[in-house]
C-alpha cells in the first residue's frame, strides 16, 4: 500500500484528490492537513466523503508527513517550495499540484508569481508531470510538478502536430481557452459569485496569464525548440467544471498533408494512451463528456481545407487538469497500473 499525505485538503483540488484516493485499492490515506480546519473531520467539511474516510484535518507537520511514501501539495503558490526540501531529504516523494516547480527558470517564476523562489535548485530536478510526454522520467522522480489545467489541454491538443513538425515555426499558435469557475479555487472571490459569473462570459489575463510561460515551455520542449510564438487568451464560463481549448495552428506545408492524414497522425500518436481520446473526424467534443473523468477528448478540423488546423481539446480542470493527473503520476511513480483508481465514467447529465 502507498501511504499518502495531502497538504491543503480544503480546496477543490484537495477534495477531488480525496474523492479519487479513497477508492484507490493501492492507497492508505495517512495525513490530511489544513491550518484553518485543525481537528475537524474531513467528512464534516465534505459530506460527500461520509463513510469513506475517518481522517480529521491536522496541522502541517513534517514529522507526520515523513511517515508517508508520497505527499500531494494542493496548496497556493509559494507553500510547497518551503516544505518540499525537508520531505525529500527524509525520503518522501512529492507531487506538487501548485505551480512552484513547473517553470525551469527561477527568474521567470518570480516574475509571474511575485515572490522569491526559496529552492531554485530543485527546479532542474522536478519532473513535469504530463504522462503523455514524460512518463519514463516520472517513474523515477522524487519530485513531480503537476501541470496546470490550461497547459494540459493545450499541450495534449498540439503534441502530435508539434512532434511531426507540421506547424509553421514562423506563425503564431493561438490558444483560445474557456474554463469553469472552479478553476479560480474555493476561496471567496466576488468574480466567482453566482450573480457575477452567471449568464455571462468574459476574457481575463489577456495581457499575460501565469499559465502562458508554462505552455510556451512545454510546447518548446515537445517541438524541440521550433515553436516559440503563442497567443493565449483564457475566458471564464458560467459553469462549475471543464476546460475547452480551441487551438489554431498554421501548417508549414498545407499541400503536403490532408485532413485524413492528420486524423491518422493523431490516432496513432494516442493509440496507447487510455486517457486521451481522439474523436472521429468532424466531432465537436463537449466539456460535459469529461466531467468527473480523467480524460482529454480531442477533435481535429481543417476549415475549408485551408492552411490552418483547428484542434478542439476538452478536459475536466479538476481531474485531468489537476487531481486526476496527480493520481496518474502517483501510479506511474509507484509502478501501479496507470488506470488504477481513475477508470471513471464521465457524469451525465
Amino acid at each position: 500500500m502507498i501511504k499518502v499525505g495531502i497538504v491543503g485538503g480544503t480546496g477543490y483540488t484537495g477534495v477531488e484528490l480525496l474523492r479519487l484516493l479513497v477508492r484507490h485499492a493501492g492507497v492508505e490515506l495517512v495525513v490530511i492537513t489544513s491550518r484553518t480546519e485543525v481537528g475537524r473531520p474531513v467528512s464534516a467539511l465534505f459530506p460527500s466523503l461520509r463513510g469513506h474516510t475517518d481522517l480529521a484535518f491536522s496541522v502541517p507537520d513534517v514529522k507526520a508527513l515523513a511517515g508517508c511514501d508520497v505527499v500531494f501539495f494542493a496548496t497556493p503558490a509559494g507553500v510547497a517550495m518551503r516544505q518540499v526540501p525537508e520531505l525529500l531529504d527524509r525520503g518522501v516523494r512529492v507531487i506538487d499540484l501548485s505551480a512552484d516547480f513547473r517553470l525551469r527558470n527561477a527568474g521567470d517564476w518570480e516574475h509571474w508569481y511575485r515572490m522569491e523562489h526559496t529552492c531554485p535548485a530543485l527546479l532542474d530536478e522536478a519532473v513535469y508531470g504530463l504522462p503523455e510526454v514524460n512518463r519514463t522520467h516520472i517513474g523515477h522522480a522524487r519530485l513531480v510538478a503537476n501541470p496546470g489545467c490550461y497547459p494540459t489541454a493545450v499541450q495534449l491538443g498540439l503534441k502530435p502536430l508539434l512532434e511531426a513538425q507540421l506547424i509553421c515555426g514562423e506563425s503564431t499558435i493561438v490558444a483560445d481557452c474557456k474554463s469553469g469557475v472552479s478553476g479560480a479555487g474555493r476561496g471567496a472571490h466576488v468574480g466567482a459569485l453566482l450573480c457575477e459569473a452567471g449568464d455571462s462570459i468574459h476574457a481575463y489575463g489577456v495581457e499575460g496569464h501565469r499559465h502562458q510561460p508554462e505552455i510556451e515551455q512545454g510546447l518548446s520542449l515537445i517541438s524541440a525548440g521550433t515553436i516559440n510564438r503563442l497567443t493565449f487568451v483564457p475566458h471564464l464560463l458560467p459553469m462549475i467544471r471543464g476546460i475547452h481549448a480551441t487551438l489554431y495552428a498554421r501548417l508549414a506545408d498545407p499541400e503536403a498533408i490532408s485532413l485524413p492524414e492528420i486524423q491518422t497522425l493523431y490516432e496513432k500518436a494516442y493509440h496507447d494512451e487510455h486517457f486521451v481520446d481522439v474523436m472521429p473526424t468532424g466531432s465537436l467534443p463537449e466539456t460535459r463528456s469529461v466531467r468527473g473523468a480523467n480524460h482529454c477528448r480531442i477533435a481535429v478540423h481543417r476549415p475549408g481545407g485551408g492552411d490552418t488546423v483547428v484542434i478542439l481539446s476538452v478536459i475536466d480542470n479538476l481531474v485531468k487538469g489537476a487531481s486526476g493527473q496527480a493520481v496518474q503520476n502517483m501510479n506511474i511513480m509507484f509502478s501501479r497500473p496507470e488506470r488504477e483508481g481513475l477508470d471513471l465514467v464521465a457524469l451525465l447529465p
